[in-house]
């Protein structure tokens, strides 16, 4: 295994409504090595982009809050950091491409000035050469004429073009973690494989630990090396890729994996998942996927399951797998 880059240790980020506070991140825990891509899965409101949200301290306040838990960043833990600290941090060791570029563009700038700022700030860089190490970058993330789209706005370029920017823009360090939070839903499918491939480049060429979060597990197949499988803010199974799409251990897992239309399927429906994800802030007690669940025991509605092991790297929170 890697050395981790990143390694989250029994994370707990809550929301505070009028409501009731919603568990977001619910005692989560992972590492992600020098290289290595882990694939954070599950359905929407499980909790995937508010873990990396809490990773990068980036959760919505005065509502939410880290209550628990550690983020260990080559061994250094950002949870009581100071917001000038991290500010010091994100970027040049921790990068993060969200869904939308154009949240992350603003649209009355250039990609030059845009794309200029972080390499002056991490580089020190000035003029000409700022200019140059711009135009580098937009070539490393293959945009033809990088020169001239300096001078282009975010509204002049496609989709595909600015997630590239983006990319651009997190490269600039380069950072020690790169976080993609589903980078590619908004692209076709030819763009879509070129911008997958391009990820791929860039971390080989910086040996960055990347967390890709995705609904997509035609994706996670393609460029993961593990995924974790998210259900009401808490990991039901982690493991390596081919393991869990082989043999996955999990109810949900299993279920998520018979979901997926299958070439040459002749079934007229595909399965569906019954029911709907838990009200994070009214979870039920013990196992939270037990109101949707087929094999569902008198003991997974009273107690909260830990992980076992199932097979080397894997492991499922599911009461199933309890020994003996």
């Amino acid at each position: 295994m890697p050395a981790p880059v990143i390694e989250v240790r029994d994370l707990h980020t809550h929301i505070v409504t009028r409501w009731g506070t919603i568990r977001a991140v619910d005692g989560v825990s992972f590492t992600v090595g020098e290289g290595e891509t882990l694939g954070l899965v599950g359905e929407s409101g499980s909790g995937k982009s508010m873990t990396c949200l809490s990773v990068v301290r980036l959760i919505p306040r005065p509502a939410a809050r880290i209550t628990g838990g550690a983020v260990l960043l080559d061994g250094e833990d950002l949870v009581p950091k100071r917001e000038r600290e991290m500010q010091q941090i994100r970027g040049r060791k921790i990068a993060m491409i969200l869904q939308d570029p154009m949240s992350s563009l603003n649209p009355v700038f250039s990609v030059g000035m845009q794309v200029r700022e972080p390499v002056a700030l991490y580089h020190g860089l000035r003029g000409r050469r700022l200019t140059e190490r711009a135009t580098a970058l937009l070539g490393a993330v293959r945009i033809p004429s990088p020169g001239a789209r300096l001078r282009a706005f975010p509204f002049q370029m496609s989709g595909g073009m600015r997630q590239r920017v983006v990319g651009a823009m997190a490269i600039a360090a380069p950072p020690r973690l790169l976080i993609a939070d589903e980078p590619t839903t908004s692209l076709d499918l030819t763009i879509q494989a070129q911008y997958l491939a391009l990820l791929q480049e860039l971390q080989n060429r910086h040996r960055l630990a990347m967390i890709f979060i995705t609904h997509n597990l035609g994706i996670v197949s393609r460029i993961c090396d593990r995924v974790a499988v998210m259900y009401a803010g808490r990991i039901v199974e982690t493991g390596p890729v081919r393991q869990i799409f082989k043999s996955p251990a999990h109810p949900y897992t299993q279920a998520l994996l018979e979901s997926i239309p299958r070439l040459g399927d002749r079934r007229e429906r595909l399965t569906a998942i019954e029911g709907q994800p838990p009200d994070l802030a009214r979870l039920p007690g013990g196992c939270a996927f037990a109101p949707r669940c087929p094999h569902v025991m008198d003991r997974c509605r009273a107690e909260v399951p830990p992980q076992f092991p199932v097979a080397p790297g894997q492991v499922s929170a599911c009461w199933r797998h309890a020994p003996a």
